[in-house]
C-alpha cells in the first residue's frame, strides 16, 4: 500500500523551514528586500512631468501678451525660467537643460488679436527626452486652447455678440485616478516585479541546494514522490512571500495612498495564485539546473527584463509588435498586474479580468507539472543508478 502524498509533505515543510530560519540572509532577502525596493523605485521611478524649465521671449511687450505668458507661469506644469529678448538665446539654455521649453511671443501679436487676425505663437520643446517632450507639448497646447478660446470669447463680446457660446464644451473626469499620480499606476506593477524577482530567485536555489550537497541522491531513491516534494517545499515560500507582499501594501497605502478598492479575498487568492505561479518558474529552474549559480543566472534572466518590459508594468503590451506581444503570454506577471490594477484601483470583481485568472492558473499548473515531470526522471535515473552501484 503506498504511503499518501501527504504524509510526506509535513516532514519536508518543516524541513525547508529549518532551512530558511538557518540561513537568516534568505528570510531577510525575502521579506525586506521587497520592501526596500518598493521604497526605492516606488519615490525614483515616476512618470509625473511637473515643473518644466520654460523661457519666455515676449517680443510684444503689451498687456495680452503678458497675461499669456502668465497663463503658463501660474501652473503647476511650468516654472518661468528666464525671460529673453531675443529667441537667438532659447538655443543656448536649452542646449544646457537650463530650459526645457521656450514661448514666443511675436511683435504683432496684441495688434494682430486687435485686428481680428489669427497671431502665431511659437512654443519650442527639447524632444531629447520623448516622453517628456510629449507631455509638455500636451500641456503647451491644452493651455493655448484655452486662452484662444478666452480671446474669441471676448472679442465676440466686443462686437455684441456677447449671448454667442463656443459650439462645443468639453467637460473631462478622470476615473479610478483623478489626480493622475504616477504612484497609482505604477504599485501594482512594483507589486508584480518585485515579487516574482524574489520568488523565483530564492526557489530557484532550493532544489539545486540539495543538488550540491548530494542529498538529492538520497531523495531520489527514497519513497518521497517529487509531488510531495514540490508542495512540501512551496508552502513555506508561499507563507512567507504573502507576509512580503501585504508588507508591500501596507507601505503603498501609508506612503503612496494607494487603497485597496475591491475585495480583499479576491485580492488573496489572486495573490496566491500568482506566488504559486512564480514558485512554479523557480522549482522548474531548480529542477532543470545543477549549480546555484546557473539557476540565479537563468532565474534573473527569465523574470527582470520579462516582467519589467513584457508585462505591461511601464510600456503598454498593445503598442508592441504583434511577435512581441505573442512572447508576453509566457509572462505570468501580465495576467497578474491586470488584475491587480483591477482589483486595487478598480475595485471591480472577478468578472471583469476573469480571463487573466484562467492564464494565470493555466500557467501554474504548467509549470508545476514540467517540475514533476523533470523531478521524476531525474528520481529514475537515481534509483538506476544506485541498482547498478549494488
Amino acid at each position: 500500500m503506498k504511503t499518501p502524498l501527504f504524509a510526506f509533505v509535513g516532514p519536508v515543510m518543516l524541513k525547508e523551514f529549518r532551512q530558511i530560519r538557518r540561513d537568516s540572509r534568505s528570510l531577510v532577502f525575502m521579506i525586506f528586500l521587497p520592501a526596500f525596493l518598493l521604497l526605492m523605485f516606488g519615490f525614483a521611478l515616476n512618470f509625473d512631468v511637473k515643473h518644466i524649465p520654460l523661457a519666455v521671449v515676449d517680443q510684444d511687450g503689451s498687456r495680452i501678451s503678458r497675461e499669456l505668458a502668465k497663463k503658463f507661469g501660474t501652473t503647476e506644469y511650468f516654472d518661468v525660467k528666464a525671460e529673453l529678448d531675443r529667441s537667438g538665446d532659447i538655443d543656448g539654455l536649452m542646449a544646457r537643460e537650463k530650459i526645457k521649453a521656450a514661448l514666443v511671443i511675436p511683435e504683432t501679436f496684441s495688434e494682430d488679436l486687435l485686428a481680428g487676425r489669427s497671431p502665431s505663437v511659437q512654443f519650442l520643446i527639447d524632444g531629447a527626452n520623448a516622453m517628456s517632450g510629449t507631455t509638455a507639448a500636451g500641456y503647451a497646447a491644452a493651455i493655448l486652447q484655452s486662452y484662444s478660446q478666452k480671446v474669441t470669447l471676448e472679442a465676440m463680446e466686443r462686437r455684441g455678440l456677447g449671448g454667442l457660446t463656443l459650439p462645443l464644451e468639453t467637460e473631462v473626469r478622470v476615473w479610478y485616478n483623478p489626480e493622475l499620480k504616477s504612484a497609482r499606476f505604477l504599485l501594482p506593477g512594483l507589486m508584480a516585479f518585485i515579487l516574482m524577482v524574489i520568488l523565483t530567485t530564492s526557489t530557484a536555489f532550493s532544489i539545486v541546494r540539495e543538488k550540491e550537497r548530494g542529498t538529492m541522491e538520497q531523495i531520489n531513491v527514497s519513497a518521497l514522490r517529487p509531488a510531495a516534494l514540490i508542495i512540501g517545499k512551496m508552502i513555506p515560500y508561499v507563507l512567507i512571500s504573502l507576509a512580503a507582499a501585504h508588507l508591500v501594501l501596507g507601505l503603498g497605502w501609508v506612503l503612496f495612498g494607494v487603497a485597496v478598492k475591491g475585495s480583499y479575498i479576491l485580492l488573496l487568492l489572486t495573490m496566491i495564485l500568482f506566488l504559486i505561479s512564480g514558485l512554479g518558474q523557480g522549482i522548474l529552474i531548480s529542477a532543470i539546473t545543477r549549480t546555484q549559480q546557473v539557476a540565479f543566472l537563468i532565474s534573473v534572466l527569465t523574470t527582470i527584463l520579462p516582467t519589467f518590459i513584457l508585462s505591461g508594468f511601464v510600456f503598454p503590451v498593445r503598442n508592441m509588435p504583434a511577435v512581441i506581444q505573442a512572447v508576453t503570454y509566457l509572462v505570468p506577471a501580465k495576467y497578474f498586474l491586470v488584475a491587480l490594477r483591477a482589483i486595487i484601483l478598480k475595485g471591480v470583481g472577478l468578472g471583469a479580468f476573469w480571463e487573466q485568472i484562467l492564464f494565470l492558473a493555466g500557467f501554474a499548473v504548467l509549470t508545476l507539472a514540467l517540475s514533476v515531470v523533470m523531478l521524476r526522471s531525474g528520481g529514475e535515473g537515481g534509483r538506476r543508478r544506485a541498482r547498478r552501484a549494488r
